[in-house]
């Protein structure tokens, strides 16, 4: 493959994926509470690269091992993100 094919084809995967990404904004997955939660912190288009980032790593592992994705769903999601918090704080308050 030539290299400009090649860019071109990386281009329409961005693209596929920030599309992808920004569809999430109403979802009620965990894809979606994670987007939801760094539009909040850090502004959409930062929002937008990242899920598209985590899509992009979750189609490539799905891909190479051959496996479905299964959505933990947004409530699974939510509670690991207070367990990751709640452990954070520990160790703020240990180191403090």
């Amino acid at each position: 493959m030539s290299e400009r094919l090649l860019l071109d084809l990386s281009d329409r995967v961005a693209t596929a994926l920030r599309t992808a990404a920004q569809s999430l904004c109403r979802s009620g997955s965990a894809l979606g509470g994670f987007y939801r939660r760094l539009a909040a912190r850090l502004g959409v288009p930062k929002a937008i690269t990242a899920t598209a980032h985590k899509l992009a790593r979750i189609f490539y592992r799905l891909w190479t091992t051959g496996n479905v994705y299964t959505d933990p769903g947004l409530d699974a999601y939510e509670q690991q993100y207070r367990e990751r918090t709640l452990t954070s704080r520990k160790r703020l308050k240990l180191l403090a």
